[in-house]
């Protein structure tokens, strides 16, 4: 695979069933972002008191002469609704709304709104309190203090105003009484001099003046001073914050998966790990061999077992047999599992197989191979064996008659071989060799026992099958035969990287755990030391 096919490769479309993958794949972070929501709103409904808000209408009036005129223009026009939404809010309103509802002044206001309609002449008065009584008393004590503010607003500004025609009217009437008071008594009506003349036209004009006076006075007292009406007031029951729980908790569980859905695609985009064969090929640019499923336990799935051999054909049948060294970056991956179930196939297809291991990694090695020995016991080769002899019957032994009750044939003892290790015994490193005695006796005889305190020691033997796997040091391996070797974590450790200079590299990738940047710098570094990888495998729980 050239640097071309790597790139289309990694540039490929993601599809739906892909994306859907990453928030099933990390579920913990879903559901633990959907727990914090719930808890959350359920907190808000249970824990904090709720909330109870009363709202009130009130439908604001101009200030007419005349109360069944339609005033000009819009209703906005008529009331300016900014300047009396500054009234609903002032001082006055909610330090008369704090004495009614026995709460603090900030508070009030927190809990008071008003809203006024662009167009119209209705406020709506809303007020949250912790109770449905508070609510209710806030609401229409907010109603009630704005149109009483209001009104004795109209009521001053009405008074100033007939104070100002009433100074007026007094002034004119004083000047009509010394103009009245400078006619002459005596003059005539007929021919009025031109003083007269002039003193009764400006008696005339000040009457015209009183009149005019007088009716705009009538018209400012007859002003109707209503400020508006209270159209719908608040009353129990109102609505609360927890009316709405069903909604708010079904709301809050889709939040919280959408939320845990976005932390998930975060963390995804955060954490690259290798999820599909496909992104691992575009990585290592080396086939895939195999998947290797793990059952319950642990333990390797055996079939795909034998069928990575069986991808290993041309190196398990060539004329030269490398060591193959199994690599990873990572000691989690299911690397040292492989590399003994390859062993164990092997052996159990009557192979002899050296196994190297370093030492940190024989304790764990160790079980899987006595395992494997457990599932697949030792079988001697079929071999075959000359008809034995009959053997002459001694002069003091009467021959045998063909019948007679009384008479029996004394058959030789022949001796039993000893019994394969138990699994006990297979623990404790005991593990026997067949031999063939020259009286044609099997015999069975231990060919490598455990070191003192019961600790595996380097060239242990184990029979699985009809072959067998001998367990060796990583560097003490031998080019001759079948050679497997289980290369420590190659990121931290040269030693699997020196090995594979001269056999062949199996890289083992495991789904969902192992990391996209790590595997990329293995493959550089083998690379970089001239060791190209012969594939890769595959483990985890077998989904693609």
């Amino acid at each position: 695979m050239d640097v071309t096919d790597v790139a289309s490769a990694r540039q490929r479309p993601v599809g739906l069933v892909e994306l859907a993958r990453i928030p099933l794949r990390r579920w913990r972070i879903v559901l633990a972002c959907a727990a914090l929501v719930l808890a959350a709103v359920l907190a808000y409904l249970f824990v904090l008191p709720a909330t109870y808000t009363g709202t009130t209408a009130v439908v604001v009036r101009p200030v007419v002469t005349d109360p069944f005129s339609v005033p000009s223009g819009g209703a906005d026009r008529a009331v300016n609704m900014t300047a009396e939404s500054g009234i609903a809010t002032s001082n006055d309103v909610i330090d008369k709304v704090a004495g009614i509802t026995g709460r603090d002044t900030n508070e009030v206001a927190d809990a008071l709104e008003v809203e006024t309609p662009v167009g119209g002449q209705v406020m709506r008065f809303s007020y949250a309190g912790h109770t449905e009584r508070e609510a209710v008393d806030g609401a229409n004590g907010a109603a009630e203090s704005y149109l009483e503010l209001r009104k004795g607003m109209y009521e001053n500004q009405r008074a100033a105003v007939l104070k100002s025609y009433d100074d007026t009217i007094d002034l004119v009437t004083a000047q009509r009484t010394t103009t009245q008071r400078s006619l002459p008594a005596n003059q005539s009506s007929s021919n009025p001099s031109p003083r007269t003349s002039a003193l009764l036209d400006q008696l005339r004009a000040l009457n015209d003046q009183l009149a005019t006076l007088a009716e705009q006075r009538s018209k400012v007292a007859s002003a109707d001073l209503s400020p508006g009406s209270v159209t719908s007031a608040a009353r129990a029951p109102v609505p609360s914050s927890r009316d709405a729980a069903p909604l708010l908790l079904v709301a809050g569980l889709l939040g919280g998966l959408l939320l845990g859905g976005l932390v998930a695609f975060v963390r995804e985009s955060l954490d690259r790990r290798v999820r599909t064969a496909a992104e691992a090929a575009a990585t290592i640019g080396a086939p895939l061999l195999g998947t290797v499923r793990c059952r319950r336990g642990g333990q390797p799935d055996e079939s795909d077992l034998r069928y990575l051999v069986l991808a290993l054909g041309r190196w398990v049948d060539g004329p030269q047999r490398t060591p193959l060294v199994v690599l990873s970056s990572a000691t989690d991956e299911g690397r040292e599992q492989v590399t003994a179930g390859l062993a164990a196939v092997l052996a159990a297809a009557g192979h002899d197989v050296r196994l190297g291991v370093t030492p940190e990694s024989l304790d764990r090695i160790r079980p899987l191979m006595l395992d494997a020995q457990r599932r697949n016991p030792p079988v001697e080769p079929a071999r075959s064996r000359p008809l034995p002899r009959p053997r002459p019957v001694p002069a003091t032994t009467p021959a045998t008659t063909a019948a007679g009750p009384e008479d029996t044939a004394v058959i030789p003892a022949v001796r039993k071989p000893r019994p394969f290790p138990t699994s006990a015994e297979a623990k404790n490193g005991a593990v026997y060799r067949s031999t063939t005695t020259p009286e044609d006796k099997t015999e069975i005889i231990p060919t490598a026992r455990s070191a003192a305190g019961g600790a595996a020691t380097a060239g242990q033997e184990l029979r699985i099958g009809t072959g067998k796997v001998r367990l060796v040091d990583l560097d003490g391996t031998s080019s001759d035969g079948l050679t497997v070797l289980d290369a420590p974590p190659a990121l931290h450790d040269e030693r699997g990287v020196r090995a594979a200079r001269d056999g062949r590299a199996l890289l083992v990738a495991a789904r969902d755990r192992t990391r996209t940047g790590q595997l990329t710098q293995l493959v550089d570094r083998l690379r970089a030391v001239g060791v190209e990888p012969v594939g890769f495998v595959l483990t985890g729980d077998g989904r693609d």
